[in-house]
């Protein structure tokens, strides 16, 4: 699904990082829930420093939340997003920001791939919805 990069070559990224706030809001803005941040940069095998996970209601939200957040990041950061994902079927919609993956998940979804639990050696934040 998301490929291996060399990720020397890549600036490291930081809660505090321009990128990441801008995620997050985005996502907070278009009222996406069960909002998490989960830290993978002292995990050697992780594909990202982090993955930025949350819940939409429905496929319409999953959609819109997906779009604002590369909308957003484009128009705050002049940052496209390296690849995406899910669009199709719009249960799991991935955005591959390199060193940042935002999930966009409905709830049943989320619930069957637990990601929080794969990835439980992170530092996790929760974010207010």
């Amino acid at each position: 699904m998301l490929s291996t990069r060399n990720r020397q070559r890549v600036a490291r990224i930081t809660k505090n990082s321009k990128i990441y706030k801008t995620i997050i809001e985005a996502i907070q803005e278009k009222k996406a829930e069960n909002i998490i941040s989960l830290d993978l940069r002292k995990i050697h095998e992780a594909v990202a420093d982090f993955f930025i996970v949350c819940e939409a209601k429905s496929s319409t939200q999953i959609r819109a939340i997906a779009d604002f957040v590369e909308e957003e990041v484009q128009r705050k950061c002049d940052e496209p997003s390296y690849k995406h994902e899910g669009r199709q079927a719009l249960q799991w919609v991935i955005i591959d920001y390199v060193n940042i993956v935002v999930h966009v998940m409905l709830p049943e979804t989320r619930k069957f791939y637990k990601l929080e639990e794969m990835w439980s050696d992170s530092v996790s934040e929760e974010y207010k919805d």
